[in-house]
């Protein structure tokens, strides 16, 4: 079970494989009193059974109950926790230092996992099936654009995760001055402008149609969105908007 500070641990595919897919429900048994932290636990117990003594060890109930404990983080970044914290136990490190590990990391993975998702990839997402639409696509194929895109990045983001949070253990958190980390939400951000740049227009164009019957109406809906985000804007948040809208959009292609 030992390995370098930069080798991934040695466990057997189907264990990490077994541990990615209960990644996916890591927000299943979420409650006010651990958050996340059961379901942390839950993903950790595959390989958890390989401490000494297996399942009715000593060791595995209380590496169990300590990562079942409170934790808070982004559900899309748990896999650098879950990864690292699996390390951790198997080298059998100090559990007074795992767990101020654990404290120390929830709140980093928490901040960059909003800047990352909620706040550039989803409104990309967002905006590059309104494009679909506005190329004249089905409501299916509009939401399969959304869902396939949308769902490849935090797949790829979960199993990233996993892998070099297994690699690194408690070195981990340098991967977090990972590029994509720190560069990501601007350059995602931007693409983003600039796929709305091209697909909004598009889009209305659609819902206009050949003639200008509906012209003055979106107009005037558009100016009432402008005034509504301005009262709002303290609250309003980038994903939510860019699912309203993209929402909106579905729905007409289906009435339509």
């Amino acid at each position: 079970m030992t390995a370098s500070a930069t080798t991934e641990i040695s466990l057997p595919f189907r264990v990490k494989l077994a541990m990615f897919v209960r990644m996916l429900a890591v927000q299943g048994s979420w409650n006010y009193e651990t958050l996340l932290g059961t379901g942390i636990g839950f993903a950790m117990e595959p390989a958890l059974r390989y401490l000494p003594g297996g399942v009715d060890g000593q060791q595995y109930r209380s590496a169990l109950a300590r990562e079942s404990r409170y934790f808070n983080a982004h559900p899309y970044l748990t896999g650098i926790a879950i990864g690292a914290l699996t390390r951790a136990e198997l080298e059998g490190v100090d559990p007074a230092r795992i767990e101020r590990f654990r404290s120390a990391l929830a709140s980093p993975l928490g901040s960059v996992g909003d800047r990352l998702v909620w706040a550039s990839w989803l409104p990309f997402c967002s905006v590059v099936a309104l494009g679909v639409f506005g190329a004249g696509a089905s409501a299916l194929a509009v939401v399969g654009t959304f869902l396939l895109l949308y769902n490849a990045g935090h797949l790829l983001l979960r199993a990233w995760g996993l892998h070099i949070g297994l690699s690194r253990g408690l070195n981990v958190a340098s991967a977090l001055g990972n590029p994509v980390f720190r560069q990501g939400p601007q350059y995602i951000g931007s693409a983003a402008a600039l796929v709305a740049g091209i697909a909004l227009p598009v889009a209305l164009q659609r819902v206009v149609g050949p003639g200008r019957v509906f012209a003055g109406g979106i107009v005037g809906a558009a100016l009432i969105g402008i005034l509504l985000l301005a009262r709002v804007r303290e609250r309003a948040e980038g994903w939510r908007i860019a699912l309203g809208v993209l929402a909106v959009f579905v729905l007409y292609s289906v009435l339509t």
